[in-house]
Formats: structure tokens, sequence, C-alpha cells
């Protein structure tokens, strides 16, 4: 009778009996899970610094899709999702190439006699006696000047005008998908946290588009108010020095005052009563636009503390550049907002 039982077991399992399963919690397999996932950890940041940039347009693609999603969300109402999306889209680009269009002839003339003139702000900037000399003496601007190559500065805008390409052609993705896009981030919560959930990143959303559309606005008035003290006032170049506020002071703190101080030098080229007056409209101008301007813009939505302001332009600045400066303030509130829903309000109850 044994026999037989042994005979049938081999013939039922030839290979013999299979052994105990091996303990997972073995030191061996607690180490090859550990390497394991140190693996797959390293192998996710080496493609993300791989792709860091375009990530990074990807992101601020995102961020303008959701600056617009108000717009486009209140045309949607009347017309489909694909052609509301369109219609703003094509609106911002019109603006932005009427704007260009209508700029571009007294800003080629401006920038002509900028050449002109460079001769005699070379010999300013040799100078000793003057201002632009001593400046030059303290940070070698001469230098820096001529350090700077048509053919690098003809590459760099190449690259510029190919990334804010891909930045348009994402952004149109994102706004005309938006709803999904959305609902595609809240699924990924838990389905008994999702309306909380929900209701969060509805606000983050808000306050995001509040306060791109309104630093947009702000910046404008920034550049008409420049060009109009500069025009009043003589000073060269005056769309140029414009155009150059209103994009500076799309970056918090950092933009508005490195765009007072460079057009202060300039205006100081035409005399020093102007010089100083032009430095005082800025610091006034800065005073309106805090006190003031951003307060009625863009609301409460995105009022954070004065100290966070700083600390998130420059922790921005230093991991992103000038992008990351730009999206900091609307970042930290909306990161203020997480920890005051979510962490303080576990803390009060614990």
């Amino acid at each position: 009778m044994g026999e037989a039982e042994g005979t049938a077991q081999c013939q039922e399992k030839p290979l013999g009996t299979p052994g105990k399963p091996l303990d997972r919690r073995s030191p061996f397999f607690a180490g090859l899970t550990a390497a394991a996932g140190v693996v797959v950890t390293v192998a996710v940041v080496e493609v993300v610094l791989a792709a860091s940039d375009v990530l990074l347009l990807i992101g601020i693609a995102f961020f303008i899709a959701v600056g617009l999603e108000p717009v486009t969300g209140r045309l949607a109402r009347r017309m489909p999702r694909a052609l509301a999306a369109a219609v703003v889209v094509t609106a911002g680009l019109a603006v932005f190439a009427a704007a260009v269009a209508g700029a571009a002839v007294p800003l080629g003339d401006q920038i002509g006699q900028l050449r002109d003139g460079a001769p005699h702000y070379l010999a300013l900037l040799r100078d000793p006696a003057t201002l632009l000399g001593r400046a030059n003496q303290a940070f070698d601007l001469e230098a820096t000047v001529r350090g700077i190559h048509v053919a690098d500065v003809a590459k760099s805008l190449a690259g510029v005008l190919g990334d804010a390409a891909i930045v348009v052609i994402l952004s149109t993705y994102f706004v005309a998908d938006f709803p999904r896009v959305r609902t595609a981030l809240y699924r990924l919560a838990p389905r008994s946290r999702r309306p909380r959930v929900i209701l969060i990143g509805d606000a983050v959303f808000r306050k995001v588009g509040a306060y791109l559309v309104g630093n947009v606005v702000v910046s404008l008035i920034a550049g008409v108010l420049t060009f109009a003290w500069l025009s009043a006032f003589g000073v060269p170049y005056p769309l140029v020095l414009a155009l150059l506020v209103a994009v500076l002071d799309l970056v918090p703190v950092a933009g508005s005052v490195a765009a007072g101080v460079g057009t202060s030098l300039v205006a100081l080229t035409v005399s020093v009563p102007v010089g100083l007056a032009t430095a005082g409209f800025f610091v006034a101008y800065r005073v309106v636009e805090d006190y003031l301007l951003l307060p009625k813009i863009v609301g409460r939505a995105v009022r954070i503390p004065a100290l966070v302001t700083v600390v998130a332009v420059l922790l921005g600045f230093e991991l992103l550049g000038v992008v990351g400066a730009f999206v900091a303030v609307p970042v930290a509130a909306a990161v203020l907002l997480v920890v005051r829903e979510v962490a303080v309000h576990r803390l009060d109850r614990t």
C-alpha cells in the first residue's frame, strides 16, 4: 500500500513535493526589498533630472492654464469647451501680437538710437568722474558688456522662442482639457477624503488664477506709468525701459527693485535731479502697488505675510531661477492653505 501511494505521488509530482514558502520576513528578503527600493528611487530621480527642462515647461503651461481657467470656464457655459479654449488662447496670442506689432517700429528706432549712442555711453563708462564710471570701477561693467557675444544672444533667443512655442501648445491642451485633468488629479486621493481634497484643490486653483491675472494687470500698469514718466522727463529709450519694467515687475519683490535701479541709472544720464526723481517715482509706485493695486486687483486671495513672500521668492529663484521667483507667491499661498486646512486642523484635534 505504501509503495502504491508513493508511486501515485511520483506520478502526480514527478519533480518532487514543493518545499515550504520562503520567509519573506527573513533578512535576505528585507535587504533585497530595500535595495530594490533604493534602485527604483535613484532611477526615478535620474529620470526627473534628465527631463527637468521638459517638466519645467509642462509646469509653466499648467500654471498658465490654471490662470486662464476662470475666463475659459465662463465662456464654456455658453459654448463648447474646445471652442472656448480656442477663443481664449487666440485672444491672448492676438493681444500679444498686437502689442509686439505696435511697439516694433518705435522699439526698433530706440534700439537704433541706443546703438548709435553706444560710443557716448562707453565714454561715460570709462570716465571715473561720472556715476557710470564709478559703477564700472566697482562692478567691472565694461568687461561684462564685452563678454556678451551676438551668437550667444541669438542662440539664447532661439531657445526662448522654441520654449515659448512649446508652452503655448501645452497650455492650449491644458486649457481645453482642464476639467478632465483636474478630475484625474482628484481621483488620486482616497475616496473617503476626496470631497475635502476637491474643496482644498479648487481653493488652490482659485488662488493661482487670481494671482496670475492680477499680476499681469499690475505689470501692465507699471509699464504704462513708467513710459509716461520717462517720456515726460525726456529720459532716453522710454519704450524699451517701460517694457523692461513691465516684464521685471512680474517677478515679486526683486523684479521691481531691479527695474527701478536700472531705469534710475539710465535717467541719471539726463541729469542728477531727473535720476533722483525717477528713483523716488519707483519707490512711490512700489508703495502704491503693494498697498493699493495688489489688494484691489488681486484681492485677499493670495495675501500672505511679507516674510513668507520674501523667503518664498528667494527659494524659488534659487531652485528655478526667474520662473521659480514668479510662481513662488501663489505656491506659497497654496502651501499655507494646505498646511492650515490639513496639518494645523489635525494638530488642533489631537
